[in-house]
């Protein structure tokens, strides 16, 4: 974590809820404490997918979660990130950020998100993807076909801000 900092990353992220591990979260949360008292940085722990879990982590003073299921699109019975994410946030209520992770690949998919309660959405498959085909430069094009694509369907909906864009704007139906 010191290195790591010291290269200049912001944050600290530990991934957890493995879909190869038995747990769904950690079998450990003194390991969650010890890494987040070890740095003064932000502390997230992406793969959260209970509101459980996700007050847990708040109480042990984690600065924010990612809602992911690790690509467990694969395992049948596995939540998408998406279907979990309005009572993670409802759970948490404001306490810490919500970000969510998987099945972000338009902006529609962005304006849902942050309609659910997300602060943010991480988009690090259509990235590499981006990147292995067209270099930094494919990166730099996804990001604005996102906003671009994100700025175009709020103004469908009527709304001028992601912050405008409120639950009701969206459904989302189990499959």
């Amino acid at each position: 974590i010191r290195k790591a900092k010291a290269a200049g990353c912001k944050a600290v992220c530990l991934t957890v809820g493995s879909p190869a591990s038995d747990s769904s979260l950690v079998a450990d949360w003194d390991y969650v404490d010890r890494i987040r008292q070890a740095t003064d940085a932000p502390f997230l722990l992406k793969g959260v997918m209970s509101p459980e879990e996700a007050q847990t982590a708040a109480d042990k003073g984690v600065n924010g979660v990612i809602v992911s299921n690790h690509g467990g699109k694969f395992l049948p019975g596995i939540a998408d990130p998406i279907a979990m994410l309005p009572a993670i946030s409802e759970a948490l209520n404001g306490r810490i950020p919500v970000l969510i992770d998987g099945g972000i690949r338009r902006g529609a998919d962005v304006l849902k998100a942050l309609a659910l309660g997300a602060a943010a959405v991480l988009i690090a498959r259509p990235a590499l993807w981006a990147l292995a085909a067209y270099g930094a430069d494919g990166v730099q094009t996804l990001v604005e076909l996102l906003q671009t694509e994100l700025a175009s369907d709020m103004t469908m909906l009527g709304t001028i801000t992601p912050a405008a864009v409120t639950r009701d704007h969206v459904k989302v139906h189990r499959r």
